[in-house]
């Protein structure tokens, strides 16, 4: 069986730059378009960047780390990579739809793969309606702000907002808020994979309120609808024992 065929990307850092430029002299360097795989040479967030950018052609990547934050890469190692990407374990995650309503009226549309969050623009707290298909589920939410994540970034802002850590396999999101006023015990919520979140923000104009969708950023939102996006399936690849849902299962035993 012939070696498959690798494209290397790299973040701006010098020593994930470097590391491409030796593999690439080692394995060869593929275009993004004529590869069986991808290598991501970076941190988390250039993790998140080369998975948008391979969108819709079903290329996997396999991440390793040369930046700070890995929880989504595999070590560094440049000896037989051939031989740790033949074995492989494959994890595909599918990303959060985005449509964002500004005060002006303006529609924008975002994929997120870790969370969508609302966030606080200004000097006080927002005021946040959150509805779930269609069903006002909390009347209003004081705080910095709130977010609904996936599994796969469940570990992420989410944790960091003392959110649950959500098992891969599992068909469920979670709504976090970040820094609650009131309801001050408002610990969030589990909701179906299949659900439709929207949040209305309440007085946008005195407490403006900006939208995230794995960093693609909309200003002075009126609504946010959220709503997984199962047509669309990202394929990350680990290290044998060393997956996404080990990972996630390791992380709540720190």
């Amino acid at each position: 069986m012939s070696p498959p065929r690798i494209a290397f990307v790299a973040s701006n850092s010098p020593k994930a730059e470097q590391a491409m430029g030796d593999l690439a002299v080692r394995y060869g360097n593929h275009p993004l378009d004529a590869a069986d795989v991808v290598v991501a040479l970076g941190g988390d967030g250039f993790m998140l960047q080369t998975l948008h950018r391979v969108q819709g052609t079903g290329t996997p990547v396999y991440g390793m780390n040369r930046g700070t934050v890995g929880f989504l890469m595999n070590s560094f190692r440049a000896d037989a990579l051939v031989e740790r990407l033949a074995r492989a374990e494959e994890t595909v995650v599918n990303p959060l739809s985005m449509r964002a309503v500004t005060v002006s009226g303006e529609t924008h549309e975002a994929l997120a793969i870790n969370e969508v969050s609302l966030l606080r623009a200004g000097p006080q707290a927002a005021k946040l309606q959150i509805s779930v298909d269609g069903r006002m589920r909390l009347q209003e939410l004081v705080c910095d702000g709130a977010l609904v994540a996936t599994p796969a970034g469940s570990t992420a802002y989410n944790y960091s907002a003392h959110g649950p850590i959500l098992p891969i396999g599992s068909e469920v999101l979670a709504i976090t808020a970040v820094a609650a006023f009131r309801p001050r015990r408002w610990r969030g919520a589990l909701i179906p994979k299949g659900s439709v979140v929207r949040f209305d923000v309440l007085e946008p104009e005195k407490r403006p309120v900006m939208a995230d969708a794995d960093s693609s950023s909309v200003k002075s939102v009126a609504q946010v609808e959220i709503r997984s996006a199962p047509d669309v399936a990202h394929r990350i690849l680990f290290d044998p024992g060393h997956g996404l849902e080990e990972r996630l299962i390791r992380e709540q035993f720190v």
